[in-house]
């Protein structure tokens, strides 16, 4: 980093960006295989928050790797940087006071720690999604674990790729048992718990 740059401090605070929002600024950091449900659920509670009014944004793997991360592969390497990137863009987003959904497999533990020591505490909050493998290569919607079983694709996670599953994740959710609506409404009961976001969008 060059010596030349300086940190402006910013005249309003994530404090209060968030306060005129109601809500609380956090990251929902949705991790697990391919087909566990990760953008499904991210992107059914971004909806349900909405609707309640709440100002989110969600940022989804594939999405991002056609524009900011596009000049990334899948090496170990790379699959850091990626991560890496999506943690400070999500730090920016909840500085601006949203609530952020961020949908990726993010398979290593040291990657997804990273990301939560960029956040103060209590606004990182990991969810699992802890579908079983054969669950998420039966349904296999982009045709991937097919692809991998076959050879044609190296380095994927679940089949000749790890994944380190969480071991203290804050909400846990497996889409072979849990609905659609089961998952929302789980979720947004763990964000009123922890009083990031309040009845009827009004905080206290």
């Amino acid at each position: 980093m060059s010596s030349n740059i300086v940190w402006h401090n910013h005249k309003i605070t994530r404090a209060e960006r968030a306060t005129i929002k109601h809500q609380k600024p956090c990251l929902l950091w949705f991790t697990g295989l391919s087909g566990s449900g990760k953008s499904t659920i991210a992107n059914a509670l971004d909806v349900a928050l909405h609707h309640r009014g709440y100002h989110t944004f969600l940022l989804d793997g594939d999405n991002v790797r056609h524009g900011l991360n596009k000049d990334l592969g899948f090496s170990d390497s790379d699959r850091v940087e990626n991560i890496r990137r999506i943690g400070e863009v999500s730090k920016l987003f909840t500085d601006s006071g949203l609530i952020v959904l961020s949908a990726f497999i993010s398979p290593f533990t040291s990657d997804r720690r990273m990301v939560r020591n960029l956040f103060p505490a209590g606004e990182f909050i990991e969810v699992f999604m802890d579908t079983p493998l054969a669950t998420c290569e039966e349904r296999d919607p982009k045709g991937l674990y097919q692809k991998a079983r076959a050879g044609q694709i190296k380095h994927f996670t679940g089949i000749d790729s790890p994944y380190e599953a969480p071991e203290r994740a804050e909400v846990c959710l497996d889409t072979s048992e849990m609905t659609v609506d089961d998952c929302v409404d789980s979720l947004i009961d763990y964000l009123l718990e922890r009083g990031l976001i309040f009845q009827n969008g009004q905080s206290a």
